[in-house]
């Protein structure tokens, strides 16, 4: 099948005017794509760890554009059209925000705070204010807050769905689609977009490890499956 887009970490293929086949890859970026690397594996975990939260979404009132895993690597979605922005949320200090306000890591935030940042590449993804989305056009009023409203449920359940798997989860990053002037979830949901801790030890479950060279990515990924699919 003739491939429409290859990212970083997934391909799309056409199967028609609605949907498409995500497939899901091994390769990891990090830093803007100025590390790359394969953890083995990646694929079939961030494909079934999505599939399986997309699913536990759904069930609590949450529109997204999946709609069925197809195999372990591959999934159908609904056709959006991408909204050009990516969706922070973030319960404690971690990463680039520990870093820019000098903030201790796993610090925690007294509220959940959501920030956007631009979808661009070659510009590093730009934090983006709201004021500035709505200036350029990005997306519209109603749209933006029922995209923060969403990432904040989405929270809600993401954080509890992890706690009763052992795990703290720090941050995420999502991304939002239109469909018939529909706002659906769009994207994946896994390790590669998320910060895990494990409650026990504290230890990073997720692409920290092949950010900060802490070996073992490929290990942390399948215990999050394991715990994901657990029940």
């Amino acid at each position: 099948m003739e491939k429409l887009y290859e990212g970083k970490a997934k391909v799309l293929f056409p199967e028609g005017p609605d949907t498409l086949r995500v497939y899901f890859k091994d390769e990891a970026t990090a830093f803007n794509a100025r590390k790359r690397g394969i953890i083995p594996g990646k694929g079939v975990v961030n494909n079934k760890v999505s599939a399986a939260l997309f699913r536990h979404l759904e069930a609590h009132g949450i529109k997204t554009h999946f709609l069925e895993e197809l195999s372990d690597r591959e999934m159908r979605v609904l056709r959006v059209e991408i909204l050009p922005l990516e969706v922070i949320l973030r319960f404690r200090a971690a990463g680039s925000f520990a870093k820019r306000y000098g903030v201790k890591e796993g610090t925690p935030l007294k509220a959940p705070l959501v920030e956007f940042s631009l979808k661009s590449d070659a510009l590093g993804d730009p934090l983006i204010c709201p004021e500035a989305i709505l200036a350029l056009d990005l997306a519209g009023e109603e749209e933006l807050s029922q995209v923060k409203a969403t990432t904040l449920r989405v929270g809600e359940l993401l954080r509890d769905f992890f706690a009763q798997r052992g795990l703290d989860l720090i941050d995420f990053k999502l991304e939002f689609g239109k469909r018939n002037g529909e706002i659906l979830l769009a994207d994946e949901i896994s390790p590669d977009t998320m910060r895990l801790w494990d409650q026990r030890t504290g230890e990073p479950m997720d692409k920290d490890r092949f950010r900060k060279d802490l070996g073992g990515e490929a290990e942390a990924y399948q215990e999050v499956l394991r715990r994901v699919l657990k029940g």
